[in-house]
């Protein structure tokens, strides 16, 4: 007969075989299952009298079950996503669907993210110098304060990325379309974009003297208080951006507009009236 309790508990156990604590609980409740039915037959009763009370005895055991089963199952995957304060550095991620995963506190120096599926997930304040995040999907996630000096995002995918306050020396974007980003109080003196398209992004505040925007394009973008000397927008195309000083219009900042180059640019008559009010030099722009 307890061979009979042991069939009975696989045929209700077999849907959740792997999981763990289940796995526990089976083992615990047949121990408890075969102790019943020792004292039911010493009461004497018969065999099939004293099985099919030691079973009604357990009452819904498959409710119990599947909620020690969902717990489990919410447990594994809380920790197949929590990689923070670990040293993982040049680890392979790439390719591996992680959302919402904890990336906190943590070395990811090297680490290959490539094709990752990482929505929402966070590396606040981790060392995530040389990653690579070439087309990865990084919506959501958040990339402030971090190092991530020599990053490469080739054709990454970022949608609402908070990378602000984070060092990006030598990061290369390419070919990313950046949607609603935030790159505020960032320095972007060393960081390197090709062919990218900016829709909505934010540089409030940020450094980005030097840098280069040859033919890239720029719709509702935020260039508000950020230091602007000497960048070139050659060829590009503007719309609905904004490049407004801090308070008032200084001669310090009336001079740094004069170093932007707009040359060949292309873009929409209310940037073109901004910048034209400021003092840029638009006389090679484009209006459309």
């Amino acid at each position: 007969m307890n061979q009979k309790l042991t069939d009975y508990l696989n045929g209700v156990f077999t849907p959740y075989d792997g999981v763990k604590s289940v796995t526990e609980l089976k083992a615990d409740l047949l121990s408890d299952l075969q102790e019943r039915y020792s004292e039911l037959r010493a009461e004497g009763k018969d065999n099939e009298t004293a099985f099919k009370m030691t079973i009604d005895s357990i009452g819904d055991i498959e409710q119990t079950i599947l909620e020690v089963a969902n717990l489990s199952r919410s447990l594994e995957r809380q920790l197949l996503t929590n990689f923070s304060a670990s040293n993982l550095a040049k680890s392979d991620f790439a390719g591996v669907t992680v959302q919402k995963g904890t990336f906190k506190d943590s070395s990811f120096h090297g680490a290959d993210f490539s094709g990752a599926n990482l929505t929402g997930s966070s590396f606040k304040t981790s060392d995530v110098r040389e990653a690579n995040f070439d087309e990865a999907n990084l919506t959501d996630c958040n990339l402030s304060i971090l190092d991530l000096g020599k990053a490469s995002f080739n054709k990454t995918i970022l949608v609402r990325t908070d990378i602000s306050m984070s060092g990006l020396d030598e990061a290369k974007f390419t070919g990313v379309k950046l949607i609603d980003v935030s790159l505020t109080k960032t320095d972007l003196r060393k960081t390197i974009f090709e062919a990218c398209t900016f829709d909505g992004v934010n540089f409030i505040s940020s450094d980005l003297s030097g840098q280069c925007f040859e033919g890239q394009t720029f719709i509702g973008v935020k260039f508000d208080k950020a230091g602007l000397n000497n960048v070139s927008f050659k060829g590009a195309t503007l719309h609905n951006v904004s490049f407004k000083p801090m308070f008032t219009l200084t001669n310090k900042y009336y001079r740094m507009i004069k170093t932007i180059s707009f040359d060949g640019a292309t873009m929409d008559k209310l940037t073109f009236a901004h910048l034209k009010g400021m003092g840029a030099d638009v006389s090679k722009v484009t209006v459309v």
